[in-house]
């Protein structure tokens, strides 16, 4: 008996629950009069559902039967106390367009948080859910000053933004931050919505303003990294760092964000800020470790501006780093730096590969020694000693099983075997990649995958692959005239192979690197041009747009490019970085 009466409840919860599908999608799809057929029976059953009966309100007004919706709320209203419905009353005079009456059902609902001002949830909400955004407003702004305890800054913020009060909006969200530094990112994101990159931009102006007077008027650290941020977000360097340096001579505990800053700077390329942020660095850091990570930037920042006439002053202030550091296992990665400097710049590999393995000798952990000899490794690819390299990544596999640099030393052992030929055991290491924990190493083992598998059978020589390699093996050397010079060879000889696409971006890129812009142009023009349906199309889409953008002064060439990846290719990675370039450029007063 018992079994059969929990049978019974159960196919009745079932059925329940069937029929609210059922309305909900007879409401989706349309059919207000069969969806409030179904709701009356559901309401019927559960008369205290607030989705049901807000659900038969919009039936009946969906089907302009609002003198039905009156009735139904007026006798709602008797039983159930609940100030949200006054505000849905006053909606359906709206909606009778009796503005007087629905007005008067408005103030009504905003006069009863006076009563208990936790009545705002149930009133703010029904009023934004009809868009009634300025009696939404009043009715946060009204609890907040009876209940101190509340904070609806983050709504408040939300309606000013859709109304346009963007004053009122930063306002608010400044607010939220100081009352709560721990979502200051969400703060940001929220933010940067209503900002551009253009320091003139008119809300830009206006945080601006805003900041500076919180500033004179209650000095606080939290001003001063959103003043920061803004300067970042206007890659204005020099700015940020004036408000670094002052949020750092109150709180002197850390140049972590005086350091990232600096790296930010030389991502931008913005290299001359770079350098005079990694000197202060220097000059103000108390522990050794900060210190020689500063130097360090510098001289990378150094190499990548320098012609091989310089190398030799570049390699001396190595020298004199190690010397002033030491060679333990706290300057590692100095060492390790200054190995691929010898091979890949000063083409001393001899010497990089003894440096390299006097360092192994040290006091050092698992770890380190597999970093040791992943640089062991690919100097020894870069002298085309495939055999040598391979011995070092297997070691790492063998003593770290499982680990990210060893699944980074299999793809190396992989690439390895692509650079000289042996595609089948590349081949086979790169599908066991596929399913790294490193989504980086993941994705490059997937790349290489595709080529190869897209490329082996078209010639049974497979000559267009291997000559493909070779190319990718001497950019890897930094022989990019080279490279450019063999990629040359498959796209005047195999003009019909889908290895031609790859070629012309590969291509491209060395040209880059060369600041050959123009011959870099023409490279993704003709893959936009022929090759519109391969993998390589929002590649050649989003280079080709920065390259009219910051090299050619083509804006409107560039935003015609960038608004095809938002509009054709949404799955992108270039997808949101199009998107805010293409708003950048159209001058988009943020929202």
């Amino acid at each position: 008996m018992r079994l059969l009466i929990i049978l019974c409840l159960f196919i009745s919860a079932s059925v329940f629950s069937q029929n609210g599908i059922l309305a909900k999608e007879y409401f989706k799809n349309g059919e207000y009069e069969k969806a409030l057929h179904e709701y009356n029976k559901l309401y019927a059953k559960s008369p205290s559902n607030i989705n049901y009966i807000n659900q038969i309100i919009s039936s009946y007004q969906q089907l302009e039967q609002y003198d039905e919706a009156e009735k139904f709320l007026l006798k709602l209203m008797e039983r159930i106390k609940y100030p949200a419905f006054i505000v849905e009353l006053g909606y359906n005079f709206q909606l009778k367009n009796n503005i007087e009456k629905a007005n008067e059902n408005y103030q009504k609902a905003i006069a009863i948080i006076d009563e208990n001002a936790s009545h705002v949830f149930a009133v703010a909400r029904s009023f934004q859910n009809h868009s009634l955004l300025d009696e939404a407003t009043i009715a946060y702004e009204k609890a907040m000053l009876l209940n101190p305890d509340f904070n609806f800054n983050i709504q408040l913020a939300q309606i000013y933004g859709e109304q346009g009060h963007i004053e009122k909006m930063f306002s608010s969200y400044i607010n939220l931050a100081e009352s709560n530094p721990v979502i200051l990112g969400d703060v940001k994101r929220a933010i940067n919505d209503f900002i551009s990159e253009n320091s003139d931009n008119e809300n830009n102006i206006l945080f601006r303003k805003i900041l500076l007077k919180k500033i004179q008027q209650e000095p606080n650290l939290l001003w001063n990294q959103l003043l920061s941020w803004l300067f970042i977000q206007q890659k204005d360097f020099k700015k940020a760092f004036t408000q670094e340096k002052a949020i750092f001579k109150r709180q002197p505990e850390s140049l972590d964000r005086v350091e990232e800053l600096a790296l930010i700077s030389v991502n931008e390329n913005e290299s001359e800020i770079a350098k005079e942020i990694f000197n202060y660095i220097i000059e103000t850091a108390q522990d050794s470790d900060t210190i020689l990570e500063a130097h360090q930037n510098l001289l990378q920042l150094e190499i990548k501006e320098s012609s091989k006439e310089y190398y030799p002053g570049i390699n001396s202030k190595y020298l004199e780093l190690i010397k002033t550091f030491g060679t333990h296992a706290g300057t590692l990665n100095l060492q390790m730096a200054y190995a691929h400097f010898l091979a890949f710049y000063m083409n001393e590999t001899d010497k990089a590969t003894a440096f390299l393995e006097d360092t192994l000798k040290l006091p050092l952990t698992e770890l380190q020694k597999a970093e040791v000899k992943l640089k062991l490794g690919d100097v020894l690819v870069l002298q085309e000693q495939f055999n040598k390299a391979l011995i070092y990544y297997t070691q790492i596999q063998r003593n770290l099983k499982n680990s990210t640099i060893s699944q980074e030393a299999r793809y190396k052992v992989a690439q390895a075997s692509y650079y000289k030929g042996d595609f089948k055991w590349a081949e086979s290491q790169l599908k066991i990649l596929k399913a790294s924990t490193s989504q980086l190493i993941a994705n490059d083992a997937l790349n290489l995958k595709l080529l190869i598998s897209d490329n082996k059978y078209e010639d049974s020589l497979q000559t267009a692959l291997k000559l493909y390699s070779k190319a990718d093996l001497l950019a890897f050397q930094n022989r990019n005239d080279e490279a450019i010079t063999v990629l040359d060879k498959i796209l005047s000889n195999h003009k019909t192979e889908p290895i031609i696409a790859q070629a012309l971006y590969k291509q491209a890129q060395l040209f880059e690197l060369k600041l050959q812009f123009e011959k870099a142009q023409a490279n993704y023009e003709s893959i936009i041009a022929n090759y519109r349906d391969g993998i390589l199309i929002d590649d050649a889409l989003f280079h080709l747009a920065e390259i009219y953008e910051k090299q050619l002064n083509l804006p409107e060439k560039a935003k015609v490019l960038y608004e095809q990846i938002i509009f054709n290719h949404a799955d992108s990675v270039y997808f949101i970085d199009a998107r805010k370039r293409f708003r950048a450029l159209r001058g988009d007063a943020m929202n």
